[in-house]
Order: C-alpha cells, then structure tokens, then sequence
C-alpha cells in the first residue's frame, strides 16, 4: 500500500465534524475534536471518539488484518499528517501508541515500519483421546461446564417480591455499622487492607466461636473456626481437603441448588435422597454404599423447611463414624424460628468429630457483605487455614473487624431480635393473603422459620411456567420442581420469599401472583 492509498483508506474510514475554519487553519483543531463513529468491527455507533485514536485503531486493524504487511514502511507523521489534513500531533500520538504496543517499529534514520507481529511456529497439537468439550456440540464450555450452567438456579433479579433467602437489607443499622467501620479507618491499621490469614480475623473467630457455643450448641473454640466467603466457598474448601475426583455425596431432595453445583463442578456425584416429615430418609440400598460425603440441612431443611429427628440425627451419627463419612451440616437461616427457640446443631451431638458445621451471615445481615464460617475438628483446623489462604487468598479483613465489633458491643444480638419480630410479621401476613386467595385449597409448608415458604401446586401444574408468567408481573417466585435432581417424581410448587417485601406490600403482591396463579388451576 503506497502513501495515497493508506491516507485514502484512513480518510475514508474517519469519521469527524465539519470544521468552520478553511483546509489548513482547522488542522490543530482536527485531531482534538471528536464525534460518534461506527466500530469498524461491530458496526455499532460508538459515542464521541477523538480522530488520533481513530486513527490509531484502523492502522492498528488494517496490521492485523495484514492489509498493511509486516516490513511496510509508513509515511512520516508529518507527510500522513498533511495528506489527512490534521494536525502532526495527532498522528504522532496514533504512532507513539502503536510502537508502544509492538505494532510499528522506528529504525534511526530510516523510518517507521510495520512490525513482524505473525506468532511463531506452533508444534502440532496432540489430538485428545477424550475430548472434554461439550457432548451437545453447541458450546466450546466443557461437559463440567454445560451442566452447571445448564442447571444453573441464580437469577438476575434479588430482591423484591417473593425473592426467597433474601432479608430486608434497608434494616440494616447503617449508623452503627458506618460508626464502627469509621473507627478501624482512623487507626489506619495496615493489617486490616492486605490479604487475610487463612483462618480469618482472630476477633471475628473469637466473637462467632462464642456465639455458636451460646446460640447452636456447636461445641468449638476459636481455632476451629475458619472464615470464608459463604456457604459456596466452605462447601469447596471441605470438598478439595478431604474428597477425591470421583466420590460421592448424599444430597437432600429437594436441596439447595448452590450444593449441587459446587460438588458437580469437584467431580463428586451427588446422590439424591429422599426427605419425608423427619429429613433425610436413608434407604437400606443406601446405607449399603457409604458415601464420602453427607450434605444436610437438619435444622431447617431446605427448600421444605422440616426439622430432621432426633432419632434420624442419631443414625446419622452412627453411620458417619462407622464408615469414616463426613457430613457437612449446613446451618443458613436458623436464627429465625417462629414457633420457639432454635434447635440444637446435628455438630453439637456429634463426639467422633465426624461434622463440619457452616453457616453466612447473608440472612442475618446483608448478602454483599460475604462473610461466612466453617466449624472443622481441631484436627483439621490448621490444614484447612493453610488451604484457604493457598487456594483463596482471602481478603475483606477490614469488613471482618467491622463485623466482630458489631458482635462484640451486642448489635449483633439486638438486631437478630428485632429481625425475627419483623419477619413474624410479613410471614403472617403472607399466609393471610395466600388463605384470602385460596382458603385451604393450597398447602403451605415451612413457614414455622427461615425466610421463605414453600405454596404447594397440583402436580398437573406446571410450576417453571407460573414463575415465568410471574416475573412477566413484576413478581419473583421460585420453582419448587428446579430443587429436585430428576424431574421425575418432583413435586410441584413456588418458594415465597417473605423477609424482603414492606409489610404494606405483601397483599398487593401476592394478588397479582395470584392473577397468575389461578388460570393453571383452573
């Protein structure tokens, strides 16, 4: 490409407004102004980008493209500058960039040229044996990756009306909490802005060690106490420690969909067992291949909200130490119960340090602060810190000082009191609206704690529809069907979440939830 033609390809492809001033009084004006062009690899209006940078990407695109091949010398900032009518300034600053970024080459005394920017000679590849691509052909994501994404339960909306498992984060006492983070910016402590030790903040172990031991009956000091950043990460962490490609975990059916995930994407084979009124209803066929992995919710089962035996805890027990089982005993939302005080944790029972007990502060406080725990045997304890601090490299040190304050001066306790009356409110009025609606022609299950509800549907309805039909309204709602592993068999409803939604606006929301719900009756 000569001189002419690469100004011509560049004065053709520029895009710049009108100049008031004649041919050559505008020109230093030229490369400060800018308007809206068109992407030459999109196509779409791009808004207000200056005529040096334009110029600097199609030269940059026309390399690329090999339209200008390696070796080409270019013309003279000075002489393109001239030709395009601009001022030197602006070319010079297209060109500066490129030679920083390897495109152009500048040899003293010659000029500036294209640069050879052409790979190196790769070796052959060596064909798979097994290709791990996706089996469906449609995606270059892995088989691991197809499945989590294809079965993936996270929404983009959450919060509103019925988001389940989301609290009300406007109650959050943010004069409080900004007094105590304000306090910790003023020490200007160092240690509190680079990574975490594995383990998390002494100070918020000690608090969580005390309140558990007080709260839930977990038997544990503050060693035992690992910080993460929720349920997802303490899930991992135990998965990657002690379990091998390969394995298997018992899972609750229904469950949590976030467990499934974590232990699809570790390679650990999840086996569905079935919940009645007692919790996990282990089968002889079961027992009869010991897992490696026992993932339950005992004291608030989820989605469906029963508390598991005390004599099904008891075997569980039994079992796990028998065939040197881990359970990994998830305790998300038990701060809120209804009907009495919380119940005891399945790790408080356990003497043969066969449980790993976790929970987050996501309900009590707010999601985005992204802060839970994992209760591991003292045996455990340092490995699991090491682990974490390799794998993770934890940080938010400073938000976890924050928290250990607000435990520490009782405003963690004083707001867990207040949330529990406010929650008992909006459950109320929940269970009213959905009676006015539908007198006892709908079961309602798990509304004695937690943040949710489960609405029992006929299981001729087609509960992913409702939902879809629902979020059209404006309205939030889970499908009761997604938490079982096979669609066979699931039983049909919505999850209601209530802990987020004004008092004010519970009954106007479920009636338009109901608006939806009522032709699929019918």
């Amino acid at each position: 490409m000569k001189l002419a033609s690469l100004s011509d390809y560049l004065l053709l492809r520029i895009n710049r407004p009108p100049s008031k001033a004649g041919p050559g009084k505008g020109r230093a004006a030229a490369g400060r102004e800018s308007t809206a062009t068109k992407s030459s690899r999109t196509g779409k209006t791009a808004a207000a980008v200056p005529v040096n940078r334009q110029i600097y990407q199609l030269i940059r695109e026309a390399i690329l493209a090999h339209t200008l091949p390696a070796g080409m010398q270019l013309p003279s900032s000075r002489d393109l500058a001239t030709e395009l009518g601009t001022s030197r300034n602006t070319v010079t600053y297209a060109y500066e960039q490129l030679l920083a970024e390897g495109y152009l080459e500048s040899r003293t005394g010659a000029g500036t040229f294209v640069a050879d920017t052409a790979p190196d000679q790769m070796p052959d590849a060596v064909e798979r044996k097994e290709p791990l691509t996706d089996p469906s052909g449609k995606s270059e994501l892995s088989a691991r990756g197809a499945l989590l994404t294809r079965q993936a339960g996270v929404g983009e909306r959450q919060w509103g009306a019925f988001m389940p498992g989301v609290p009300d984060v406007t109650c959050v006492p943010y004069k409080i909490w900004g007094r105590l983070q304000n306090k910790h910016w003023r020490r200007s402590n160092s240690d509190l802005l680079t990574y975490g030790p594995g383990a998390g903040y002494a100070g918020l172990r000690e608090q969580i060690a005390e309140y558990l031991r007080v709260a839930r009956s977990v038997n544990c000091t503050a060693s035992q106490v690992l910080i993460t950043t929720g349920i997802h990460q303490s899930i991992d962490i135990v998965v990657k420690l002690l379990g091998e490609h390969g394995d298997t975990a018992w899972v609750e059916d229904p469950c949590y969909w976030g467990t499934r995930s974590v232990l699809n994407s570790l390679g650990i084979q999840s086996v569905p067992i079935a919940v009645d009124q007692e919790g996990m209803r282990m089968r002889l066929a079961n027992l009869r291949r010991p897992p490696r992995f026992i993932c339950t919710t005992p004291s608030h089962q989820y989605p469906l909200g029963m508390v598991m035996s005390l004599s099904r805890r008891r075997m569980l027990l039994e079992y796990a130490a028998t065939h040197k089982v881990w359970i990994i005993e998830d305790d998300y939302d038990s701060e809120f119960r209804y009907g009495g005080r919380p119940l005891a944790s399945l790790q408080g029972m356990d003497t043969q340090d066969r449980v790993l007990y976790m929970g987050t502060f996501s309900k009590i406080m707010f999601p985005g602060l992204r802060i839970g725990f994992l209760v591991v045997p003292e045996s455990l304890s340092r490995a699991f810190a090491t682990g974490i601090a390799e794998l993770y490299r934890n940080g938010q040190v400073f938000l976890q000082a924050t928290l250990a304050d607000f435990m520490a001066e009782g405003h963690f306790a004083s707001h867990i009191r207040k949330m529990r009356v406010l929650y008992a409110e909006r459950l109320q009025l929940l269970q009213q609206a959905i009676n006015r609606h539908f007198g006892e022609k709908m079961t309602i299950t798990g509304g004695e704690a937690g943040l949710h509800l489960v609405l029992g549907l006929p299981q001729e309805c087609d509960d992913v529809l409702i939902c879809e039909q629902a979020l059209a309204a404006g309205i939030v709602v889970r499908p009761l069907s997604r938490y079982y592993m096979h669609a066979r068999g699931a039983r049909r409803g919505l999850l209601l979440g209530y802990a987020s939604v004004p008092n004010d606006e519970i009954a106007r929301a479920f009636d338009k939830l109901a608006a939806v719900i009522k032709p699929h009756l019918a």
